[in-house]
């Protein structure tokens, strides 16, 4: 029992940084899939339009998320640095997504829903790897301070 309580105690805080990346990755997923479906089978745009168009979108979300949430404990580096490389990285892992969807459509000829939302699921698990090592690694940086829970006393009192 006593190595369980040592195992948590060293791997506590990556579980749940993990648990809510994985939560905002779910919810980011299912805008994406989304999306996805509306614009390739109801608009029609195009596998690979859809995909950027529905990345975007789902991106845009997992950014805050991730932000604010995920990764609020970690260094802000400013929000037009990290948005930058944020958006950067999910631009490669969208290339993930980008290629298996364009193997699927275009060199084994498969045009239909199901082949696109399987290709999809496989090119968003392979970027979700790529974008959880990039943003620990470059986006949302390990805080050189500790970062206290509450806000400090601003010394301003507020009448009620």
């Amino acid at each position: 029992m006593d190595l369980v309580r040592r195992l948590y105690d060293r791997f506590a805080s990556l579980v749940h940084e993990l648990a809510k990346f994985g939560s905002v990755g779910a919810i980011a997923f299912v805008i994406d899939l989304g999306l996805l479906n509306l614009c390739s089978v109801v608009l029609d745009l195009g596998p690979l339009t859809s995909k950027v168009a529905a990345t975007t979108v789902s991106t845009t979300f997992a950014y805050a998320g991730n932000r604010f949430w995920t990764f609020r404990h970690r260094e802000q580096s400013g929000l037009r640095r990290e948005y930058f490389l944020f958006f950067l990285l999910n631009g490669i892992a969208l290339l993930f997504g980008m290629l298996t969807i364009g193997f699927t459509t275009y060199t084994l000829n498969l045009h239909d829903t199901l082949s696109l939302n399987i290709a999809n699921i496989i090119g968003v698990g392979l970027g979700t790897l790529f974008r959880y090592w990039s943003y620990k690694k470059w986006v949302f940086l390990e805080a050189t301070a500790p970062i206290p829970l509450e806000l400090p006393e601003t010394g301003v009192r507020q009448d009620r």
